[in-house]
C-alpha cells in the first residue's frame, strides 16, 4: 500500500501549505484530496510535488505491503 504519511510531514517543515500548492503551484483540490486518502496519484504530480518542495521521492511516499492490496 503506497501512503503519503510522508508528504506530510515534509509538508510541514517547508515554507508550503495546502493554500499554496493549490493557489500558488495550481495542483488541484482533488490531489490534495487523494493525497489525505491515499488514493493513487500520477508520477507526474509526484514529480511535480518533489519539484516544489525539493525533496526526494522518499520524502512525499512510502510503500508498505498490505493484505489490501490487489492480488497479481
Amino acid at each position: 500500500m503506497i501512503s503519503y504519511e510522508p508528504f506530510w510531514q515534509t509538508l510541514r517543515e517547508s515554507e508550503e501549505s495546502t493554500y499554496s500548492l493549490i493557489n500558488r503551484h495550481h495542483l488541484s483540490s482533488s490531489t490534495i484530496d487523494k493525497l489525505r486518502k491515499n488514493k493513487p496519484l500520477n508520477t507526474t504530480t509526484i514529480n511535480d510535488l518533489c519539484r516544489i518542495l525539493h525533496c526526494p521521492v522518499e520524502a512525499i511516499m512510502r510503500y508498505t505491503p498490505s493484505d489490501e492490496d490487489q492480488c497479481l
